[in-house]
């Protein structure tokens, strides 16, 4: 044999061997024991069982993931189902929306048509109003069935005497209207023609003036007579003190207020006929006597009048019956007057509060115009006054505007005075620098 034989019998008898003693390793349990630790077959058993645990719950995960398969079918069913219900649900609102509109149209059409029919109405309301008048002047009496005044209006029925016949008109006062100028707070001005000039109640003037002009008419009257007609009318009107009638002094009504309370005293009686004499297109003031107040009115007659603006403006006295114009009463004869005329005027108030730090005085003021003009190049001042009239670290504010209605809030700082007895006054000056309206404190001493 080659040397290559025997090499090869040689590595055969190497691994023969090798194999042999492997078996005897697995097949013999002492030569296992003795050649790996003491515990190995206890670790082999706990392995064993752990593998066992694990294939068990191997094959329950499997079993639960195919039920969440079926769960996930019947749910993506659900959806699908769901889906389909919301289609139509968008498809019923897309109708719907369709729908809505179509009925906000058809909803302004009819806003549209009933605000045409209420202009129809207050136009035959008017019609018959004025139909009423022309029938009771004919008649002199009322129609034989009474009429129900319009809902949201107050009836009142007016009877005076001039030109040796009895006069009676009926007017439906819109109830709104009466209710928003009674709730209106008093301006607090002795320049009584903001109250003739509030626009609010003008449309229903003149639907009072058309009651005399259509007198006026059909007795042919000029414009004196006119003018006296109207005197008349009002000097009618029954005089009721303030505090009698609203539990407030010096309580200047609206025109309105007037006519629907019955009366007034010598302010009331003369905003409703300047307010009626102005709206006739006469010049007409108001005249401010102590105490006391009437009418001006640029009409050519005799008597006393006032000069104003190098107009003469006859006097006319509204509380009393039997006064004719250009007759002044004795009692206001030869006493000075101021002279208003109808015209919009601002009228300003205000509110304030003050706080000091460390002798530094901080002033907030609400400033609102209440009048029926606009403001125009305004300011506010602050100061310290002295009990002698003395003045202290005044300051001012710009220059600013305030349109009807309109307020605005202004602050100020000043340095307090020290070791004086003082009060803080609050002014607002127009551009001329008069006093618009004014506030002081109470008198203190400073430190």
């Amino acid at each position: 044999m080659s040397g290559k034989t025997y090499a090869l019998m040689f590595i055969g008898i190497i691994l023969g061997g090798c194999v042999g003693y492997a078996v005897s390793l697995v097949y013999i349990p002492e030569a296992v024991d003795s050649y790996f630790p003491d515990n190995y077959r206890a670790r082999f058993d706990g392995l064993t069982q752990m593998y066992q645990d694990l294939s068990g719950m191997y094959d329950g995960a499997v079993s639960d993931i195919a039920g969440l398969g079926v769960e996930v079918e019947g749910l993506q069913a659900s959806i699908e189902e769901l889906q389909g219900q919301y289609d139509d649900l968008d498809e019923a609102h897309t109708g719907l929306e369709g729908d809505n509109a179509a009925l906000q149209e058809a909803y302004d059409v009819l806003t549209d048509e009933h605000e045409a029919r209420g202009e129809t109405l207050n136009e035959t309301q008017e019609s018959y109003d004025t139909l009423l008048m022309q029938y009771m002047i004919v008649t002199g009496t009322a129609p034989f069935t009474p009429q129900t005044p319009p809902e949201g209006t107050i009836r009142k029925d007016f009877t005076w005497a001039y030109g040796g016949e009895t006069w009676a008109i009926t007017l439906y006062i819109p109830e709104h209207l009466y209710d928003y100028y009674s709730d209106r707070t008093r301006v607090p001005t002795a320049d009584y023609s903001v109250y003739v000039t509030h626009p609010l109640d003008d449309e229903y003037i003149s639907t009072i003036i058309g009651e005399f002009d259509d007198i006026a008419t059909s007795e042919g009257y000029d414009e004196v007579q006119l003018v006296e007609l109207v005197v008349a009318f009002v000097q009618s009107l029954p005089y009721t003190s303030d505090d009698v009638t609203t539990g407030f002094d010096e309580y200047a009504r609206y025109p309105l207020e007037t006519l629907v309370d019955g009366g007034g005293d010598c302010e009331d009686t003369s905003i409703l006929t300047s307010a009626i004499l102005d709206g006739m297109g006469y010049g007409a003031v108001l005249v401010n006597l102590p105490e006391h107040v009437g009418v001006g009115v640029d009409v050519d007659h005799y008597g006393t009048y006032y000069l104003y603006e190098d107009v003469k403006y006859y006097y006319v006295e509204t509380t009393g019956e039997g006064w004719e114009i250009g007759e002044l009463p004795e009692t206001h004869q030869g006493h000075s007057a101021t002279i208003d005329p109808i015209i919009p005027v601002p009228i300003i108030t205000h509110d304030w509060s003050g706080s000091t730090l460390s002798h530094k005085l901080t002033i907030v003021a609400d400033i609102q115009n209440v009048g029926t003009g606009d403001a125009k190049s305004f300011k506010l001042f602050v100061a310290y006054e002295g009990d002698e009239g003395e003045i202290w670290n005044a300051v001012e504010s710009t220059w600013f505007d305030l349109a009807v209605g309109e307020e605005t809030t202004i602050m100020l700082e000043a340095n307090e005075p020290r070791g004086v007895h003082t009060r803080i006054v609050v002014k607002v000056l127009d551009a001329w620098g008069d006093v618009m309206d004014e506030s002081a404190s109470t008198w203190f001493d400073t430190s």
